[in-house]
């Protein structure tokens, strides 16, 4: 008996398991990402607290020179 070649394309499938491979990499990627800027942002936070802490006068009289409302 022949067979038949139907030719065309062939369709690619991804499995459920790489699937959730990839978005278990996103996932730590993001939480990686994440955990950086957080970092980031409690730095400069603690930054503007010690500078507010020394000189919050200062720092509000100059806000106020420059057009502050």
């Amino acid at each position: 008996m022949a067979t038949r070649d139907t030719g065309g394309q062939q369709k690619a499938t991804r499995t459920r398991e790489d699937a959730d491979e990839v978005e278990a990499s996103v996932d730590t990627e993001v939480a990686e990402r994440h955990k950086e800027m957080t970092e980031d942002v409690d730095s400069l936070l603690d930054e503007i607290d010690e500078v507010l802490e020394e000189n919050s006068e200062e720092f509000v009289r100059q806000y106020v020179q420059k057009g502050g409302q």
